[in-house]
């Protein structure tokens, strides 16, 4: 009897454990979510129902869709979206681009191969302080090394935070030159997976390189150019960094003196940390997010159809 009580229990503990120790595995997963990413977003959206001052704490009121109204009627707010549209063009190609380049270049057998994959990341793991302070100065305008070389074709000195063109150009380069080894890598795993016989086929059919690579890789590699594509943009949503270190100084949050590369993340920054309004700067955030998550979803739409197919 005391032998079938403990086999009984035994089994009963089987079960319970069965049942709920994978819910014990992932909890602390869940947990830390909750703590360090629910719980902001929904304070942020409650604190985006309010007029808050962070110098004034005791003097928050709640004014409901006050200031999502007050956003969609901001002139400045509008031109942070532009410059953040216009610099997810001028960033977001450019990256895909030249990462399948790359990623074509290391898929091939040469020596060192190890050596350049490495290399390409190099970038990405840099500090994005240091790489901004950097660029910043080859960007300068009485002696940047760029100023220098177009000077030596007759380009002369270029006033690069001056213009909306110039000033976006400049940004771009900082982040294509920091995100495209990044994708490189990502390209690179993909077409590793790729079977040789397809090549061997079309080369026997007589296709050349360049053809097989816009005929075979690239369309087998459109899942992950949607992926990068995501990154990219989230990404340029939250870009700050760059624009903020591009012009150090008393006026830095306004990204330029007359807003020309203030981007919708440094908007935000500029409300929240600079006006100390913190009840707009979380509507601006809540819309961001909105924003995103809208772009991630359809590229996970495209990218699920894509694989049906």
């Amino acid at each position: 009897m005391t032998d079938m009580a403990v086999t009984d229990k035994a089994a009963r503990r089987h079960r319970w454990d069965t049942r709920f120790a994978p819910y014990g595995y992932v909890a602390p997963y869940f947990l830390l979510f909750g703590v360090f990413g629910l719980f902001p977003l929904l304070y942020t959206i409650w604190v985006s129902l309010q007029h808050r001052n962070l110098l004034d704490e005791g003097g928050a009121s709640l004014v409901w869709f006050d200031n999502y109204a007050r956003l969609l009627a901001d002139p400045y707010f509008w031109n942070a979206m532009g410059n953040t549209m216009s610099l997810w063009l001028l960033t977001t190609v450019p990256q895909i681009l030249f990462a399948l380049g790359i990623a074509a270049l290391l898929n091939r057998k040469v020596r060192t191969r190890t050596l350049f994959r490495m290399g390409v990341i190099l970038p990405n793991i840099t500090s994005v302080a240091a790489v901004t302070i950097i660029f910043a100065q080859l960007f300068g305008r009485d002696f940047g090394l760029i100023n220098w070389v177009l000077d030596l074709f007759g380009g002369g000195h270029v006033d690069w935070q001056a213009g909306t063109a110039t000033s976006h150009v400049a940004i771009a380069v900082m982040v294509v030159w920091r995100w495209t080894g990044y994708h490189a890598l990502i390209f690179l795993a993909s077409m590793q997976a790729i079977s040789p016989s397809l090549y061997e086929a079309a080369t026997l059919d007589g296709a050349s390189g360049w053809q097989q690579f816009w005929r075979i890789t690239v369309p087998l590699l459109r899942p992950q150019i949607i992926f990068s594509t995501i990154i990219a943009t989230t990404g340029n949503m939250r870009l700050l960094a760059e624009p903020l270190l591009f012009n150090p100084g008393a006026a830095a949050a306004t990204g330029g003196s007359d807003r020309q590369f203030q981007t919708a993340a440094l908007y935000l920054y500029e409300q929240g940390f600079t006006n100390y309004d913190f009840g707009y700067s979380s509507a601006i955030a809540v819309v961001l997010a909105i924003a995103t998550v809208i772009v991630a979803g359809l590229g996970y739409l495209v990218t699920k159809r894509i694989q049906t197919e």
